[in-house]
């Protein structure tokens, strides 16, 4: 497979096929990531993801997902992002289902019809970073875009026929907006009402945005119990008609998961137990992105 720069993909996706479509982020913006620093985007060339298709359709036979890398697949112009999951479709026919980043901006940027045609012709699941729900914390960290829109666009992307899985940051707000971020981002995620919530715990990286404003007193970075708090308040806030919670992510001091709404009683209670020390939580040197 032909691979440049950085590869991320979501944490469900560790045993699909990566098939690497672009490189980088569209936007590429966000103060606290830094996925792909110095990464100039691209969508690669056809020549190029055809041929791994093909190596994937001779090496690739035991995996039933794939994952278009990297930051924004749904950004490729529509007929070209038909004719790769054509491709797939036809010399992969045991993938059951190909997934994909979006953001707010390249789901608008398609047509309902448009988005309609992905999902039937093998586009199952778009996960989508949130982040905040609350419109200054989006607006600190350069997200790009309102809830109002995240919430649209959630809606455009669920009629499409899309499973949707979408991510939050916990301590993303900072200390002082930790309890209006976890109380209005329930509120958003609510109204997104996906399929998949999965609630990372922040953690800085170096030649990010954020980390400099860390580093020169401008960002208050909250400890584990408030980072606990800001869970129990957006879990508590956070109303599904179905749908799994998932705060296990590698970064976070306590792992929980949940299916909403039967799980939420007594997951609360769990973090409450945690909260008052009954439970240990994750240390420092176990956590990773």
């Amino acid at each position: 497979m032909n691979y440049e720069g950085n590869i991320i993909r979501p944490p469900s996706e560790a045993n699909a096929i990566l098939l690497q479509v672009t490189v980088g982020c569209s936007r590429n913006k966000c103060t606290f990531c830094g996925s792909y620093q110095g990464e100039r985007f691209k969508i690669k060339s056809d020549d190029i993801i055809m041929a791994d298709i093909a190596f994937a359709a001779q090496y690739c036979r035991r995996q039933r997902r794939l994952f278009l890398c990297d930051g924004d697949a749904l950004i490729i112009p529509q007929q070209r992002l038909l004719n790769i999951l054509r491709t797939i479709r036809e010399q992969l026919p045991w993938v059951t289902r190909v997934g994909a980043y979006a953001n707010a901006k390249s789901i608008k940027m398609k047509s309902a019809e448009e988005l309609r045609a992905l999902s039937q012709n093998g586009l199952g699941i778009l996960y989508m970073g949130l982040e905040s729900g609350d419109d200054s914390t989006l607006k600190a960290i350069n997200k790009g875009a309102t809830s109002a829109t995240m919430i649209q666009m959630a809606h455009k992307a669920g009629a499409a026929g899309f499973k949707l899985s979408v991510t939050v940051l916990l301590g993303i707000a900072g200390r002082e907006r930790s309890q209006i971020h976890a109380e209005e981002t329930g509120r958003v995620l609510s109204a997104m009402d996906p399929d998949y919530i999965g609630a990372l715990s922040l953690m800085l990286i170096p030649g990010t945005p954020l980390y400099e404003d860390h580093r020169n007193g401008r960002f208050p970075l909250i400890d584990a119990r408030e980072m606990l708090a800001e869970l129990r308040t957006m879990f508590a806030a956070t109303h599904l008609s179905k749908g799994l919670f998932h705060a296990n992510h590698a970064s976070n001091y306590l792992p929980i998961k949940a299916r909403l709404p039967k799980d939420k009683a007594p997951v609360l209670a769990l973090i409450d137990k945690a909260l008052a020390g009954d439970v240990d939580l994750k240390p420092e040197w176990m956590r990773a992105l």
